[in-house]
């Protein structure tokens, strides 16, 4: 059966899922999203997704053309009609149609696409084992230039991060702030476990407000560690007794080697892996 895509309140078959190629998302990157997880037929998180989505659209100065209930009804109905219970949903919403130049007041209205479908980020077995990762040279964008909090249509600055990191042989990549401080991973947040301690980079070092990583840092205050959002270099990174990533198709999943230096003992720890054990339990519930 071919997947059903929802765009402005109408169900497509995949192959017939088409916008305009004038719509300026396509275009020049001028648009929102949301990366969502379902499980058991339950949308996780989505009010928190719902309302980052608004805060993006609302700092490009786009206006969402349904309400947030509409929206949730939209995501709902997609996954129903799918059939999908454990999966992810992609909600996109363009600038819309317009002309060849830049001006978003020649557009028509904004488009709003919603796809559901499997998704798997990473072998069973990095999860067991722990993933390595490496620093990219990719710098990640300067807040002052486009703020890291908008999950934009254009993830040119992520996607080059990614190339440096797979041509090193990694699936994922660590990037650094303009201040050279460590931000996050080109799709995920990052954590640090130090002395027992939870680190990880505040909102001003120029890192996405992850919806896993409130979760996870809610959960490991449930276990009563200390939690510091505090700026980070790639010192602290090497010496940690621990390393994980978080994030909506990642979930939660641990590093072990960082720029060829071991982390820890050199396998999952386990604070980690108790956080990994509670994020799926926070999930199912």
């Amino acid at each position: 059966m071919s997947l059903k895509i929802y765009i402005d309140g109408k169900l497509y078959d995949k192959e017939n899922a088409k916008i305009s190629v004038y719509d300026h998302g396509f275009l020049y990157g001028d648009g929102v999203f949301e990366g969502i997880r379902s499980y058991g037929g339950k949308v996780f998180r989505l009010a928190e997704h719902l309302d980052r989505l608004w805060d993006s659209a609302k700092a490009i100065w786009l206006e969402v053309p349904i309400s947030k209930q509409q929206m949730a009804k939209a995501i709902e109905d997609t996954l129903a009609v799918n059939g999908i219970e454990d999966g992810y949903i992609r909600v996109v919403v363009t600038r819309g149609a317009g002309t060849l130049g830049l001006d978003p007041n020649r557009c028509s209205h904004p488009q709003v696409i919603v796809i559901a479908d499997l998704i798997s980020l990473y072998p069973d077995e990095l999860y067991r084992e722990g993933l390595e990762i490496v620093t990219v040279s990719v710098m990640r964008n300067h807040p002052a230039a486009l703020s890291p909090r908008i999950k934009s249509l254009n993830y040119l600055n992520n996607i080059l991060a990614k190339i440096e990191g797979l041509q090193a042989g990694c699936m994922e990549a660590l990037m650094l702030n303009h201040k050279g401080e460590v931000a996050e991973c080109t799709g995920d947040n990052l954590f640090l476990v130090r002395r027992q301690r939870l680190l990880t980079p505040p909102n001003e070092a120029g890192i996405l407000e992850g919806i896993t990583r409130d979760a996870v840092i809610g959960l490991a205050r449930g276990m009563d560690i200390e939690v510091a959002e505090v700026p980070l270099t790639k010192h602290d990174v090497y010496i940690a007794d621990e390393c994980f990533l978080t994030g909506t198709a990642a979930e939660v999943v641990p590093v072990v080697k960082v720029d060829s230096r071991t982390i820890g003992e050199g396998v999952p720890g386990p604070i980690t892996r108790e956080l990994m054990t509670r994020f799926r339990e926070l999930t199912r519930s």
